[in-house]
């Protein structure tokens, strides 16, 4: 499937393009950022809730499907999503290739309490300081597209900035890598970033090797409560979703379908 590679590495290379040709300080940004709302506790906020959580993501569009909603209100959204349930949000920034914006979070992050991960491809040291002057209360950090050196350094700056850490994998070297790092939250995306397909198996085979001590967050793939109850017997504390639930005609409900299954409790294989 070479068309889709290039297509992801197409991505990437933009947002790398884009982060070199940022001449804005760093200290600068790190100085706004640390003056800004202090983070509300992500992975704490999965912790607490009592089975299954869910990380309801304001997704306006993918570069395979299209804009998803048409003139979708991020704020409403995410009202719904705090009424069914939800522990967390993730909101879309990228705007080239998912039509999301810093002002997609700000609007969320001020309209409810739910902490907020900046979903995106952070790629510089600058758009995890970035993610903070937002208002976001966590970073993701795709073990993919960044060398071991970056997913350190990058790790080590959010946690100076009391930001949380979701390390996202899709396969067991990649998992290795994470576990290095010792963040709280390490999800596993379904979608194979080859294909660009969703293999359902993924999670469920890379959800042993996640040790009890880190939040196992299944991404990509969750079509509904089925699926839901699968990745909480699989021993998954979260799901991340975000297409069926914008699409959904009664986003309270669907919300609220997806969480609460109870998690069986993994074993340390290591």
């Amino acid at each position: 499937m070479e068309g889709v590679e290039t297509y992801l590495s197409g991505i990437v290379a933009s947002h790398r393009q884009a982060a070199s040709l940022d001449t804005r300080s760093l200290d600068a940004v790190l100085a706004l950022a640390v003056s800004s709302r202090p983070p509300r506790g992500f992975a704490q906020s999965i912790s607490a809730h009592e089975g299954l959580s869910l990380i309801a993501e304001v997704k306006r569009a993918s570069p395979s499907l299209g804009p998803l909603v048409p003139h979708l209100d991020p704020a409403a959204l995410a009202v719904d999503y705090r009424d069914g349930g939800a522990s967390c949000c993730s909101v879309l920034t990228d705007e080239q290739y998912f039509n999301g914006s810093a002002d997609d979070l700000k609007l969320v992050a001020a309209t409810v309490a739910l902490p907020v991960l900046r979903k995106d491809f952070t790629v510089s040291a600058l758009d995890v300081a970035d993610a903070r002057v937002m208002g976001a209360d966590a970073v993701l950090l795709i073990a993919a597209v960044l060398s071991d050196e970056e997913l350190t350094t990058f790790a080590q700056l959010a946690h100076d900035l009391d930001l949380d850490v979701l390390v996202e994998v899709h396969d067991e070297p990649e998992l290795e890598r994470a576990l290095k790092l010792e963040v709280a939250m390490v999800g596993v995306n379904q979608r194979d970033l080859v294909t660009f397909n969703i293999d359902t198996e993924r999670a469920l085979r890379l959800a042993s090797s996640i040790p009890p001590s880190v939040l196992a967050i299944a991404e990509s793939g969750i079509r509904g409560a089925d699926d839901a109850n699968s990745m909480a017997s699989a021993g998954f504390s979260a799901i991340l979703v975000g297409e069926i639930l914008v699409k959904a005609s009664d986003r309270v409900a669907a919300t609220r379908a997806l969480v609460g299954a109870p998690i069986r409790r993994r074993v340390d294989v290591r």
